[in-house]
């Protein structure tokens, strides 16, 4: 019996080896990240089934032990573990006295059975292990008996089941019932009599409440990790959907010039003008302004050129031809009254040239682009028109001299253009 039980421990410890190489394996494949090694001790009671020389008696509550143990996890199933043990085995018997103190060293494989059985499908706060192994013991008896102080060494079969309750990342409370089996113990636990029976020549069950730490820089200990083929397939499908959105976010075309924002120069060229394979518009004369709205800029708004023209041509009188022929415009943000900066030397020109013709008249005028609701766009392009007129009042022109109106909508430009709608959104000046 005590071949075979041995035999079925080592054949154990093999299967632990493989299954764990095949873990780790599949932990560095998965790359996976979690703490190994934790310290577990406890406090307890024991008490020894056999043997016990007739009318010797040692109950629980007699007897105090002390675990402490290093344990090394090799993956979230299987691991090793290396622990001594302190263990009193009193008498409870004031008619048979004695007192042994067993101390113990084994090494143990350890499976995760909260692991290996599902657990983490329904809580990640209750595990269970389970570990066995093979260890040297050694009674020390007092003077009382018979064996006089001395000791006696064995060898032990130990195996049992720890319960645990994680607190938190680094801590967990475990209940642990561990079976020793002992082989040439010669002397039973009192020390009274010399052992001649088969199988064990000692056993004891131990229980103790203890603690487990966890030790480690990664976030969670293999004791605690789902590792589980469902927990490894949905991370592997929140992978392939972040890869995804990526190549969604990097074909996206944002300003469907028909070249991808992950090969777009610029991202934001204006909507419909041509472009080269690296999304940026065509400027053939390097002004800065794409060749395909050029045209419109120059019907709307007056070059550098033409102002200086005009004004060594005409003068302040200059700023009539100008203004009447829609080429002095104060612009406007999208659906907002707020003038463009730039615009406010349209209104100084204005502005100087009623102080230089007292008799002068002006009618402002507001446009919206084809962007809303008409109605709304009426009331929006009165409301520019209305805040031009208030500025130039303010500017030190009479109220009597000038009127304004809403133009509504402006649809001479292209819809769809960004750039082409920001031309529209305007108040024009006519000069009486």
């Amino acid at each position: 019996m005590k071949k075979s039980t041995l035999f079925t421990l080592l054949l154990s410890f093999a299967f632990i080896a493989v299954q764990s190489q095949e873990q780790e394996q599949e932990q560095q494949k998965e790359n996976i990240n979690y703490n190994n090694w934790s310290i577990d001790f406890g406090f307890g009671v024991n008490k020894p089934s056999r043997n016990l020389t007739p009318g010797a008696q040692s109950e629980w509550f007699e007897n105090f032990s002390l675990n402490l143990g290093a344990r090394y996890m090799l993956n979230d199933k299987f691991g090793l573990r290396a622990s001594a043990g302190y263990y009193e085995v009193l008498s409870s018997n004031n008619d048979f006295e004695f007192e042994n103190n067993f101390f113990s060293i084994s090494g143990e494989g350890v499976a995760n059975l909260g692991t290996i059985l599902g657990f983490k499908q329904w809580t990640n706060r209750i595990s269970l292990l389970a570990h066995a192994g093979l260890g040297y013991g050694q009674n020390n008896f007092d003077t009382n008996s018979p064996k006089d102080g001395g000791k006696d060494g064995s060898l032990h079969v130990v195996a049992g089941l720890t319960p645990q309750i994680r607190l938190s990342e680094r801590l967990a409370l475990n209940l642990d019932v561990s079976y020793f089996g002992n082989v040439r113990q010669d002397w039973n636990w009192d020390g009274y009599q010399r052992n001649y029976g088969s199988g064990f020549d000692g056993s004891m069950v131990n229980v103790s409440l203890g603690l487990s730490i966890y030790l480690g820089d990664a976030e969670k200990h293999a004791d605690w990790v789902d590792n589980s083929p469902e927990k490894r397939f949905a991370s592997k499908v929140d992978e392939l959907e972040n890869k995804l959105d990526q190549m969604e976010r990097n074909i996206q075309d944002n300003d469907r010039d028909g070249v991808p924002n992950y090969l777009d120069n610029e991202p934001n060229t204006t909507s419909g003008v041509a472009v080269n394979s690296k999304g940026e518009a065509i400027d053939k004369n390097d002004n800065g302004v794409p060749d395909e709205i050029e045209a419109s800029l120059d019907k709307k708004y007056v070059s550098k050129e033409q102002m200086e023209q005009q004004m060594r041509s005409g003068g302040l009188n200059g700023i009539k031809s100008l203004a009447n022929n829609g080429l002095i415009n104060v612009y406007f943000q999208f659906n907002s009254t707020q003038a463009e900066y730039y615009s406010l030397d349209a209104i100084n020109s204005i502005v100087k040239y009623m102080k230089a013709n007292p008799g002068a008249q002006a009618t402002l005028t507001g446009y919206a682009d084809e962007i809303g609701n008409t109605e709304y766009n009426k009331n929006l392009s009165e409301n520019r028109a209305k805040r031009v007129y208030d500025v130039v009042i303010a500017s030190g022109i009479d109220e009597g001299r000038l009127e304004y109106t809403g133009g509504g909508v402006d649809s001479s430009v292209d819809k769809s253009s960004k750039a082409a709608r920001q031309i529209v959104r305007c108040v024009t000046f006519e000069l009486k």
